[in-house]
């Protein structure tokens, strides 16, 4: 039988000092970009195109003077609760100015809109309804639906005519999201990932939709995670990830998160 050190042994005391010493020499990651970019990951927009043009602008005046590579994330949500969805997805579908780049990642909120227009059957007969109640009052009348279509519950009659209005590079956009981005060390989404489950084996339904399993687990990913989806009242900053959704469609604070080398700093309206 193995004996036990007494609690307070000379030996214990060395023991439980090397350890520590162990543990606290293990270098701390560093998450980084490779030399020569510069990245800015946009949070959730929501219909919000006033802080989107605003936002840009800062990017813009920010990007003054860089020589090195630069692209823009967009973590969806793009769609909603706002007053200017339709202007949104406009301002995407122009693109990004020339030489820049852009990739823009699937929201919840775009999978259930795309899914709507889209008249594919569906399975669950209360997306409509759950979707009026989520902001889509808002983008119906953010199309020009008069008043008794956007805010009525006529499924049949209001996603007829959201159909019928629709720009056709809408609805293209609403097919070409993306639902990741990986980048040096950092990996983008919306709404993050089922810990324990590698990248290329992770769920749409949980890249868009997941919180609380994501959200409260504190292991290393083997990357930094940056998402949107969860609302904030400032930047959450953990170890393993950083939520960037702050609310804009309410509080009138879009942020982005500027990524170069080893070095985090954030844009905000």
């Amino acid at each position: 039988m193995k004996s036990r050190l007494p609690a307070c042994s000379p030996r214990r005391v060395h023991y439980m000092g090397a350890m520590l010493s162990r543990f606290r020499s293990r270098p701390k990651r560093t998450d980084r970009l490779h030399e020569g970019l510069r990245l800015y990951a946009i949070g959730d927009i929501h219909g919000r195109r006033d802080l989107l043009d605003a936002l840009l602008g800062q990017i813009d005046a920010d990007l003054e003077g860089w020589s090195g590579d630069s692209e823009i994330i967009f973590l969806g949500d793009y769609v909603d609760r706002g007053n200017a969805s339709a202007a949104v997805l406009d301002r995407l579908a122009e693109g990004p100015p020339k030489g820049r780049r852009w990739t823009l990642l699937k929201g919840n909120h775009e999978s259930i809109l795309a899914h709507l227009v889209s008249g594919r059957p569906r399975e669950n007969e209360s997306l409509y309804p759950s979707w009026l109640r989520h902001g889509g009052r808002e983008t119906l009348a953010s199309y020009g639906l008069p008043a008794a279509l956007a805010f009525g519950d006529d499924e049949a009659a209001a996603l007829g005519a959201l159909r019928e209005v629709m720009p056709r590079t809408h609805l293209e956009l609403l097919e070409s999201f993306e639902l990741m981005r990986r980048e040096g060390d950092y990996l983008f989404v919306h709404a993050g990932i089922r810990p324990g489950v590698p990248v290329e084996e992770q769920r749409q339904r949980d890249l868009i939709w997941i919180r609380e399993a994501f959200l409260e687990h504190k292991g290393d990913h083997g990357f930094h995670v940056v998402h949107g989806h969860s609302i904030t009242r400032d930047v959450d900053t953990q170890a393993n990830r950083t939520g960037i959704d702050t609310g804009a469609y309410a509080t009138g604070r879009l942020t982005a998160m500027v990524l170069e080398g080893d070095s985090r700093r954030f844009l905000s309206t």
